[in-house]
């Protein structure tokens, strides 16, 4: 498997900075964030993406994936295209979307079929500019939050150009089982999110206190890697039993104090480097 680090929380680190810290703690490269106001956002995309791809590539580190902007999901947006460009002439082979919002009040099976005509279309950019466009797993009011619901959006399109993007923590969240729910999308399967999480009982009516997201009764607490319920014996050895070895993005999305985020992200890295090393941790 191929560690790479989710650029979210690096927002004000410069490549020459990020390219130092992947060589500090030995990891493979980024999922790079492109947004407005990261060291590459989509209305430089054109320019920046490609010339920091090199910058990461002279320095031995790999960028398999970018991830948009939460609200690119339509591929008629002006950006749509203009970063699938970028991505191409990068040599980016990857593109996380954002995600499609559940409407309670709408029924479930007429926005899976709006959601399903929208992956169509972004799969006939996706064959054009040879880029895979991926969905990811994200627990709470979105359409495919866990494999389950995910086939419903993936089923029949091409896994070339449409791809799934799998994140036990959220599998967890969620309640389904993390080789029930990989066995279900594994034509698909393209790449992981790793990161632990504990979910806690509040009431619905109380205030929501931290930075976690309430999803349903619980809050929903990212932790560091080993602190949360996530199983990752299971994780890592169903991964490893299907033979995957494509890129695994460390996503570092634990509340902790500011001044331990550094010491904490670097424990974070070891620990997935065990468990990749030896399945120990």
């Amino acid at each position: 498997m191929q560690l790479i680090v989710f650029s979210k929380l690096l927002k004000d680190h410069s490549i020459p900075e990020l390219i130092e810290l992947a060589h500090s703690h030995g990891y493979d490269g980024y999922d790079l964030c492109v947004r407005s106001g990261y060291p590459v956002s989509p209305e430089d995309a054109a320019l920046t993406l490609p010339t920091a791809v090199r910058q990461f590539s002279a320095a031995g580190l790999s960028v398999p994936l970018v991830t948009g902007p939460t609200s690119l999901t339509d591929p008629r947006q002006p950006e749509a295209e203009n970063l699938l460009a970028a991505l191409a002439d990068a040599g980016v082979p990857r593109m996380k979307l954002g995600y499609f919002r559940f409407d309670p009040a709408q029924p479930y099976w007429e926005q899976v079929d709006r959601a399903r005509r929208t992956l169509e279309n972004w799969e006939i950019l996706g064959r054009i500019y040879g880029v895979q466009v991926c969905y990811h797993t994200h627990s709470g009011n979105y359409l495919g939050l866990n494999a389950a619901a995910l086939m419903h959006l993936l089923q029949d399109r091409d896994p070339a150009h449409i791809g799934a993007y799998l994140d036990p923590a959220h599998f967890a969240v969620n309640g389904e089982p993390f080789a029930l729910g990989l066995s279900m999308a594994a034509e698909y399967v393209s790449l992981f999110s790793f990161k632990d999480v504990l979910v806690a009982r509040v009431q619905l009516d109380g205030p929501s206190t931290g930075s976690g997201q309430r999803h349903g009764t619980g809050k929903v607490c990212w932790v560091p890697a080993g602190e949360g319920v996530v199983n990752w014996r299971e994780v890592f050895g169903e991964v490893k039993r299907t033979g995957f070895d494509g890129p695994v993005s460390i996503h570092c999305e634990f509340e902790v104090p500011a001044e331990e985020w550094l010491e904490t992200f670097a424990r974070e890295i070891a620990f997935y480097k065990r468990w990749n090393a030896d399945g120990l941790a």
